[in-house]
């Protein structure tokens, strides 16, 4: 089957796609061909999905976060399981992105042009971190791996402000917290190699969380809604696993959270 022409038919494609490589090579290839303006959008189509999403391959096994083996980081193994966990939430990232692309009409054109470019940078970043694992000699798909982040996605399909508040501004946001004490604990137990693409990796998330709280705080005008009280009736509602500091103000500030979500932020975790 052809990649179709229109960029949400064609976002749904690739969710569909198991393969993870065919997966990363069709998201990068579809960001390149909406620059250069070979894609139509159809942003008012009601879009059915006729196949199993997301896509994956029969590897890793999925299994509950709480049956996630710990690993030592002083073994090689370790640090790759690591490396491998990383990849894995990676490679849900792309699919996030993807259905957010598809699932919601009625949006922006920028929208889905800012959701394209999540996947696009998503897919870098797993390719780059399947690649590193390779040269600890692992292969992703070797470890077990939860779905934590894909049930959220269900748990909001119903409403692109839920989808906005739940995943970029809760569970995603959370990687800007942990990336560089995770950096940190991979590079003093000897892997060198993983400083430069974790710095990549956070870089890159601080703008997908500021496309995130973008599209929340622009749905919430919309809609005539209060951000702050509009954000905590969605968490009380759909019950994310509770934020835990320290926090990285810095890069959370850098991707668009008030003072006032970072005092409430902080004020939680007292």
């Amino acid at each position: 089957m052809s990649t179709p022409t229109e960029l949400r038919l064609a976002a749904l494609h690739w969710l569909a796609e198991g393969d993870v490589a065919a997966k990363c090579a069709g998201v990068r290839e579809l960001a390149r061909c909406w620059s250069d303006g070979r894609l139509a959008l159809a942003a008012d189509a009601r879009l059915a999905c006729a196949l199993p999403v997301p896509g994956h391959p029969a590897r890793p096994e999925l299994v509950a976060p709480r049956d996630v083996p710990r690993r030592a980081m002083h073994t090689p193994e370790g640090r790759a399981a690591m490396v491998h966990a990383m990849a894995h939430i990676e490679f849900n990232a792309i699919n996030l992105a993807l259905d957010a692309l598809w699932r919601f009409a009625d949006m922006p054109r920028d929208y889905y042009a800012d959701w394209l470019r999540v996947a696009d940078e998503e897919a870098l970043h797993f390719t780059l971190l399947s690649d590193h694992l390779q040269t600890l000699g692992f292969a992703y798909g070797d470890f077990p791996a939860h779905n934590g982040l894909w049930d959220m996605a269900l748990k909001t399909q119903h409403d692109v402000l839920a989808r906005m508040a739940l995943l970029p501004r809760t569970l995603e946001a959370r990687g800007l917290d942990v990336t560089p004490g995770m950096k940190t604990r991979l590079v003093q137990a000897g892997d060198q190699a993983i400083a430069p693409i974790m710095d990549i990796i956070l870089r890159d998330e601080v703008g997908h969380v500021a496309i995130g709280n973008r599209w929340f705080d622009w749905l919430c005008v919309q809609r005539g809604l209060a951000p702050l009280a509009t954000y905590a009736a969605l968490v009380a509602q759909h019950h994310p696993a509770p934020l835990r500091g320290p926090f990285n103000l810095a890069a959370r500030r850098e991707a668009g959270f008030s003072e006032a979500e970072l005092v409430a932020l902080q004020a939680q975790d007292a």
